[in-house]
């Protein structure tokens, strides 16, 4: 059995990834990304369909979360305070998308907070029993405020309200950062069933996306939709925001394709991943 994992190649190429100093894991995943990049750029004619695949991907992975908790009749390993965190974020950009823009986005985030809104009512009311309260231990507060006070001082320089504005960037901001109690929870087991696995993979995918939508954008407009989205910090600050919740979930996504390929459900972390 030793000899045949040995030459799996699956197997070994991911032992040689682990024996690669951090710089050149970093180096690799730059790599990796950018060729990400460049296939997207060169098979989907309108980017513009990047961003609704993100939300469509999004909206995917809030639906097998709803077939977990319809099967299984359990919450373990669900994160409530990165759900609840989802919950504002999507319920302030509907607000802004209804003030500013009302499109496709709309539809799509209305779909997603109504489901979100029914798995926090069955983790808090149904399957409470289930939940894991002591794992899901990263305070709400640490990452609600950070995100209403930047976005009080950055935010989009155009025309609308200035509240509207800040409730714009707040939303962005919050975003990028709100899986981060459903990863300390992961941490803190550091075993995933499978649904949960999932889920967080479909947000990475998500995430993915949804920054590949910016960047292509941005080279492709040769740097005008930043000054299109308005002037001083702001336009960075959203791409960057991409960025940041794009490589929040990369290390996750790593172990789960790896797991999966290597024919184990059940995603193992180590304890250092998150």
């Amino acid at each position: 059995m030793k000899g045949k994992a040995t030459k799996n190649p699956i197997f070994a190429f991911t032992t040689w990834i682990r024996r690669q100093p951090p710089k050149m894991k970093a180096f690799l995943a730059t790599i990796s990304g950018m060729a990400a990049l460049l296939f997207l750029r060169m098979v989907v004619e309108d980017h513009n369909n990047l961003f609704v695949a993100a939300e469509a991907v999004h909206a995917l992975g809030t639906f097998v979360l709803i077939y977990k908790l319809t099967k299984e009749k359990a919450c373990a390993g669900l994160s409530l305070k990165s759900q609840e965190l989802t919950a504002i974020f999507l319920a302030v950009r509907l607000y802004c998308s209804f003030v500013m823009e009302y499109d496709i986005h709309t539809l799509l985030d209305t779909a997603t907070l109504g489901t979100t809104l029914w798995i926090i009512y069955m983790i808090r009311f149904k399957l409470q029993s289930t939940y894991m309260l002591d794992k899901d231990n990263l305070g709400i507060h640490y990452v609600v405020i950070p995100c209403a006070v930047l976005s009080l001082f950055i935010h989009p320089t155009r025309s609308h309200l200035l509240f509207n504005r800040i409730c714009w960037a707040f939303c962005v901001y919050l975003e990028a950062i709100s899986v981060l109690p459903q990863l300390r929870l992961m941490q803190n087991i550091q075993i995933i069933e499978p649904f949960t696995a999932h889920y967080v993979f479909a947000l990475g995918v998500a995430r993915f996306f949804s920054c590949a939508h910016w960047i292509i954008q941005v080279f492709d407009t040769r740097g005008r939709l930043l000054t299109a989205l308005g002037y001083g910090l702001w336009p960075c600050f959203v791409l960057l925001s991409e960025i940041v919740q794009t490589s929040i979930l990369a290390d996750f996504c790593y172990y789960y394709v790896k797991n999966i390929l290597g024919g184990q459900l059940v995603v193992r972390l180590p304890s250092a991943v998150v």
